[in-house]
């Protein structure tokens, strides 16, 4: 498929918003460069990100005296797209406020594209992507296939929580039992959680303590609900489930990191119906299904796209029941979503 052209008056437009992005980032720029200039900031000292506001960070201390304070802060100019989570060098203002002046590398980040397909950071130093799914609205395979494979991409284990266990019944549970069976077979973690019985909250608060987690999924799931079950301080706004589309309604509109009371963080991030995969490579996508990675590298011709070329050691493990048959339509869809979308 060719790319499409634009009109005379979209390329112009698109070359004034540029203009506009660019003369805004300059404008921070001087303004945080006059700050640092100030006579009326204090010395560097250690921070987290706990959420992101338009042109500015909140930032968290983590070094005496500003262990658990919270400041508003300015970013310093070249520092790049910072996100929550990260951990950062920063001035603080005598009065308020304060200035971001350098950053710490990254163990992991997750990033996902953008409506416009640009890649954009969500999270960082993150050390487990809990990939939140319910009775209602319908958990999809594919749906949690794309998250699994975002994790396994970047290096973030992932762990699939089964929420609103309450809504469970005998005419969901077959279907709800063969779908998680075919992740437990493939050794990821799974926990059951249920807000209005109380189930499972133990070992959900254990599992997260003394780490960095993000919560992900579709809308509706229970996500912020969980979040307000396990900081009971917190005001998280909860969207009520749609009766007639069994759809969520967006509540978060920004990600932001939350302490856990016996250690450990929580990172909620907006809810998102889709996790677009097409910034990633079609061997990266092959990689990010555990099962497929004992069969890379042996198929008979090395071009091979893993659909219906002789010699192909993935099609041949799908047939010995190495691969499931579920796992593999979803690698499919997922391929093809990554080339309908490289072609624009």
């Amino acid at each position: 498929m060719s790319k499409r052209k634009l009109t005379k008056q979209q390329t112009w437009r698109i070359e004034r918003i540029q203009q506009e992005r660019v003369e805004r980032t300059k404008k921070r720029a001087e303004k945080a460069e006059d700050l640092l200039q100030s006579s009326d900031l204090g010395p560097e000292t250690q921070g987290i990100i706990l959420s992101h506001f338009g042109t500015q960070v909140e930032v968290e201390g983590t070094q005496e005296p500003y262990i658990g304070v919270a400041t508003r802060c300015n970013l310093r100019a070249n520092l790049g797209q910072l996100v929550t989570g990260d951990k950062v060098i920063w001035r603080p203002k005598q009065n308020e406020g304060g200035i971001v002046v350098a950053t710490t590398p990254r163990h992991t980040v997750l990033s996902r594209p953008d409506m416009h397909g640009r890649i954009k950071p969500v999270a960082a130093n993150i050390d487990h992507i809990v990939v939140v799914i319910a009775a209602e609205p319908v958990a999809h395979a594919n749906l949690i296939d794309r998250y699994l494979v975002a994790a396994e991409t970047v290096g973030i284990p992932p762990v699939i929580l089964l929420n609103k266990t309450d809504l469970i019944n005998d005419d969901n549970k077959p279907e709800l039992d063969a779908l998680l069976k075919t992740y437990e077979d493939l050794n990821y973690k799974i926990i059951r959680t249920s807000i209005k019985h109380k189930e499972g909250m133990n070992s959900l608060y254990n599992f997260l303590e003394d780490k960095t987690s993000v919560f992900v999924g579709q809308s509706g799931v229970g996500k912020s609900s969980l979040i307000g079950t396990l900081l009971p301080d917190i005001d998280i706004n909860v969207g009520e489930l749609s009766q007639k589309r069994k759809k969520g309604v967006h509540t978060t509109t920004a990600a932001r990191l939350f302490h856990m009371p016996k250690g450990g963080d929580l990172i909620d991030s907006p809810g998102i119906r889709e996790f677009g995969l097409w910034h990633i490579s079609e061997d990266e996508l092959l990689n990010g299904f555990i099962e497929f990675r004992p069969h890379i590298g042996y198929c008979r011709f090395r071009d091979c796209v893993h659909e219906k070329e002789p010699g192909c050691a993935i099609l041949e493990a799908l047939k010995k029941g190495n691969i499931t048959q579920q796992r593999f339509q979803s690698f499919l869809r997922i391929k093809q979503s990554i080339r309908e979308n490289q072609a624009f």
